[in-house]
């Protein structure tokens, strides 16, 4: 077992490394066509000349400010849309009859893209934070709902069976069967639904805010400050970084029997 987790260990490590020596030789390529006359400067700075540019954003704190804001979306709209997708994702898991009658209405409306429903919330609820945030917490809402409802209705029914013959109450049987079983389903959701709700932040930042990440790249390209839109993608990037890291080591903590960290394929308890 000790000699599979090394073996598992190395692995990591060996693709982490090659990603970065990967990564580290496609700038240095594109930093030497770029001061080379290669490729061009003006759609394609110099790597050097982007960390300069992000650096000044930091310092003046336009870069923060920004990034304050659409941390501040991102966290409202994610709250108020994943929280009743998993509830409501959990009960359908557990309730046939809940499943049959909402499930149609989540497979018609599921597919829809969200930012295109954008403009019908800016009619209903005006122009303004409250229709950005709407539009997070529904692009939040789906994966939620989904993932927790798969991974309630794909518990082994025997578990239940079993929980009934000894008696067990309902509390008991959701506390010590169905949340267990479920919950690194459920964790998944989570980060499913905050990796979404960060590219339609963005997104809707893009068409209607007056401050945020997504305001700083329309106006790069308005005004063709190309290296401050690549710096600001560079923070875009490094914020989906930090939000899937941070999650993954949480879950980790909530739920270190999920297959994910265990190594296991199977998402039966055991």
């Amino acid at each position: 077992m000790a000699r599979k987790k090394n073996k598992a260990n190395g692995s990591a490590n060996h693709f982490s490394y090659g990603t970065l020596i990967l990564v580290v030789g496609f700038l240095l390529l594109w930093e030497a066509g770029s001061r080379l006359g290669l490729i061009s400067r003006m759609f394609f700075p110099p790597p050097s000349t982007i960390l300069q540019t992000l650096y000044r954003l930091i310092a003046n704190g336009r870069v923060i400010d920004s990034a304050r804001a659409t941390l501040n979306r991102l966290v409202l709209g994610s709250l108020l849309g994943i929280t009743p997708g998993i509830l409501l994702g959990v009960l359908m898991g557990w309730s046939r009859r809940l499943r049959a009658l909402f499930d149609p209405l989540i497979a018609a409306t599921h597919p829809i893209p969200k930012i295109s429903i954008f403009p019908l919330i800016l009619i209903i609820f005006g122009i303004g934070e409250i229709s950005i945030v709407i539009v997070i917490a529904i692009s939040a809402f789906f994966p939620a709902l989904v993932t927790s409802m798969t991974g309630v209705a794909q518990l082994d029914q025997v578990y239940f069976e079993v929980a009934k013959n000894y008696g067990a109450s309902r509390w008991k049987t959701f506390s010590r069967i169905l949340l267990p079983g479920s919950l690194p389903s459920i964790l998944s959701g989570v980060r499913l639904g905050l990796t979404t709700a960060l590219l339609l932040t963005i997104a809707v930042e893009l068409l209607s805010a007056k401050q945020g990440l997504g305001v700083m790249i329309w106006f790069s390209w308005q005004t063709l400050r190309v290296e401050e839109l690549f710096a600001t993608l560079i923070v875009v990037a490094l914020l989906g970084i930090v939000i899937n890291s941070g999650l993954r080591v949480l879950f980790a903590r909530l739920a270190p029997w999920s297959p994910e960290h265990t190594g296991q394929t199977s998402t039966a308890i055991k």
